[in-house]
């Protein structure tokens, strides 16, 4: 595709143009930075879409990898009317053919994944997500179970320590196994893989080898659940403003005060990961300690320690993603033990870059949540379309209508295909900005594709008791948590690609 060459020629030509802006300057012009940034998130989309069709030829694969291609121009460019209506004539014939399997590309092994995870969450997670997500009930025991049966929070723990990681990482698998849970449900799902992950990855990176050895084994197995406490009020994704305090104590011990808000899972997880400050030097005074409490059912707990030092939760309303809970938690001189500070006294301040670099892998998981979204919303709506009469005539068989279906599995595969590419560089080492544009661009689709499948099934969709109003309200946390997108935009995405 030439067309995509001289695309991605000229955004190397704006992107040159803006870097030879004063950084002083780029900082106010938050505007121009954030268009920047969302054009490499299209370039990059389409470009992925590409390299998929090319390994798996097809007269659909490749219309879907124009059209990829069709929307980051018009981003980037602009389009005249000719090029707008040879777009949609290109989504009609799309939304008509009826969409594409989720796994098509993949190879056995990921196939025989997909199909492992996807039959579980059929069977055991969507039939009663609707009910958890409407009366926002705790996950079920045998949810949980069976994800660990499955190995899946194992998946990025290497065997030596109980998991099922051979001698390279599969960062791709992770995104399967993610995708397929959310696509039954985000809530009840979709995000038991996430917290382990980030534990595990600063574990790995940062912990002592007792410390692997203590926990990982667990983890893999499903009996330590994990949550991790991070933000705070008045601090949400700026982690190196963090005041929650831990203080050393005369035997090595520490007493962690403090608020953190968001913290999902909190209630039911016997383990917490928590980042808290240890010095008065912004981001290189902070530590990460591992917090084991009791697993409590429900949406409030309070841990009383022996001493007297004290954990309260409480669970935050929230419009969706339920199941899980997401809580407050108060910490006051609650006493962990010297070694629960990750790494010991070598890993004391070390817990900025400990954080980012766990979260970085839960960005691209919330890339993968985003896009078992998109699929659901996607399937929800062909389905409905089918059914649903419009004047006599099936909703489905309206070219709007087809060329709406068309756009969201676009969107959906290129969604899917960037986060593909970003796993395979996260293998290799790098993919620390691909991470965040795949991050980026799933999630704000997300929200567009539930948004169009709302539409479609018109009344019906704006009812609690129908799937895509669940799967609406789900999509609204995707740009928020993991970083939000104004944040990824200006301060991690801008930055690294104007040199800042």
């Amino acid at each position: 595709m030439s067309g995509l060459e001289d695309l991605e020629s000229r955004l190397e030509e704006l992107t040159s143009d803006l870097r030879e802006t004063s950084a002083a300057a780029l900082l106010d012009d938050q505007i121009r930075v954030d268009g920047l940034v969302w054009a490499h998130a299209y370039v990059q989309a389409a470009r992925a879409t590409r390299a998929w069709a090319d390994r798996t030829p097809g007269a659909l694969r490749s219309s879907i990898a124009v059209a990829a291609f069709d929307d980051a121009r018009a981003y980037v460019l602009g389009d005249d009317l000719a090029a707008r209506a040879a777009a949609a004539d290109r989504l009609t014939e799309i939304g008509r053919a009826g969409g594409i399997e989720p796994g098509a590309g993949d190879d056995d092994s990921q196939r025989m994944l997909r199909a492992t995870v996807r039959g579980f969450a059929e069977r055991e997670v969507r039939p009663i997500a609707q009910a958890i997500h409407r009366e926002d009930r705790d996950v079920p025991e045998a949810v949980i179970a069976g994800v660990a049966g499955l190995g899946l929070f194992g998946v990025s723990i290497p065997e030596a320590y109980g998991g099922s990681q051979q001698s390279a990482p599969d960062t791709t698998a992770m995104f399967i196994a993610t995708e397929e849970l959310s696509r039954a449900s985000l809530g009840t799902a979709g995000s038991l893989m996430t917290r382990p992950e980030i534990l595990v990855r600063a574990l790995l990176r940062g912990g002592t080898e007792e410390q692997r050895r203590r926990w990982l084994p667990r983890i893999a197995d499903g009996s330590l659940l994990v949550a991790v406490a991070v933000t705070e009020p008045d601090h949400g994704s700026d982690v190196a403003s963090l005041r929650c305090r831990a203080i050393p104590m005369p035997d090595g011990a520490w007493a962690i005060d403090g608020t953190k808000m968001w913290c999902t899972f909190a209630g039911r997880a016997e383990l917490l990961m928590v980042v808290c400050r240890t010095a008065d030097a912004g981001h290189r005074g902070l530590s990460v300690f591992v917090l084991e409490k009791p697993a409590f059912p429900g949406r409030t707990f309070e841990h009383v320690q022996p001493g007297g030092g004290t954990l309260r939760g409480r669970a935050i309303p929230t419009i969706g993603y339920r199941g899980m809970h997401t809580f407050e938690l108060a910490f006051e001189r609650y006493v962990v033990p010297s070694d629960a500070l990750v790494g010991g006294e070598a890993g004391r301040d070390r817990g900025f870059y400990l954080t980012m670099d766990g979260f970085a892998l839960g960005r691209l998981q919330t890339a993968a949540r985003a896009v078992g979204l998109m699929q659901a919303a996607t399937d929800a709506a062909m389905a409905y379309a089918g059914q649903r009469l419009i004047f006599g005539r099936a909703e489905r068989d309206l070219r709007l209508v087809q060329a709406k279906l068309g756009a969201m599995v676009v969107h959906t595969v290129a969604a899917r295909q960037l986060g593909y590419a970003a796993a395979r560089l996260v293998d290799g080492g790098g993919g620390q900005v691909e991470i965040s544009l795949a991050k980026l661009y799933a999630s704000r689709m997300a929200e567009h594709v539930a948004r169009e499948a709302m539409q479609l099934h018109g009344a019906m969709g704006y009812g609690e008791e129908s799937e895509i109003s669940r799967l609406f309200v789900d999509a609204r946390v995707l740009a928020i948590f993991e970083g939000a997108e104004e944040v990824l935009s200006q301060r991690v995405i801008g930055r690294a690609l104007l040199g800042l």
